[in-house]
């Protein structure tokens, strides 16, 4: 039988290692998301000097429509750091929310006219972070539940 990396915790302590690996994770994307939409919606004009080192004009609405998806990503990810220990699924609602957005990032690096070598490194890893993120949380959902069926519970609390 081959054995975890992790064989010389038992798995009570693994259990909560993964629980609080998951916990930082939507704590981390709960804060970076809401500081993006902060960030849009208070200073846009700062914005696209740091991304773009142009004064913006965003008489299109574009920014602001980016803020308003930024901010259905804190919201279900403000739920899901709140509910997903009862329903795990809510893991694969915000891996799939971070992965619907893995190109955008990128495509702004490549046909961007103006563009900081902030955006330029930051971009294509903002990117690269939703990749990791959407993928590690459809492992931790996969993990959860294979505690869960060890356990002989489904994994949500109150529920043999």
């Amino acid at each position: 039988m081959k054995q975890s990396f992790l064989s010389f915790l038992d798995r009570g302590s693994r259990r909560e290692g993964l629980r609080s690996w998951i916990t930082a994770t939507l704590v981390y994307l709960v804060l970076f998301d809401l500081v993006l939409v902060t960030w849009v919606f208070s200073a846009p004009q700062l914005w696209f000097m740091v991304w773009h080192g142009v004064p913006g004009d965003d008489s299109s609405g574009f920014l602001r429509r980016c803020g308003a998806n930024w901010a259905a990503f804190l919201l279900f990810q403000s739920i899901a750091l709140w509910r997903w220990r009862r329903e795990p699924w809510w893991l694969l609602v915000v891996a799939g929310m971070r992965l619907s957005d893995i190109f955008t990032d990128l495509t702004v690096a490549l046909v961007a006219q103006d563009l900081t070598w902030t955006g330029a490194v930051l971009l294509p890893a903002g990117s690269l972070m939703n990749v990791v993120l959407g993928i590690w949380l459809i492992c931790a959902w996969h993990m959860v539940g294979m505690a869960a069926a060890r356990d002989g519970s489904s994994g949500i609390a109150g529920v043999p």
